[in-house]
């Protein structure tokens, strides 16, 4: 949740895709490549993700997603 709010003091709540690239790069930094996230207040998805890796929660108005993608057996 902490990078999701830094993300939200350095661009305009409506710049999700600006917001969702902050966020991935955080992660991708701090825990290795491989992390997708999506930003929004209505969306919809489907996909794999490694074990331990998904992350969901609201902050403000908007919702995150972020997890570590995973190829499917």
């Amino acid at each position: 949740m902490s990078s999701a709010s830094q993300a939200l003091d350095l661009y305009d709540v409506f710049d999700c895709k600006s917001i969702a690239g902050f966020i991935k790069k955080e992660f991708d930094g701090k825990y290795g490549n491989g992390w997708q996230c999506v930003v929004g207040s209505n969306f919809g998805c489907f996909f794999t993700h490694s074990k331990g890796t998904f992350i969901y929660f609201t902050l403000e108005r908007l919702k995150f997603l972020i997890f570590k993608g995973a190829s499917s057996p």
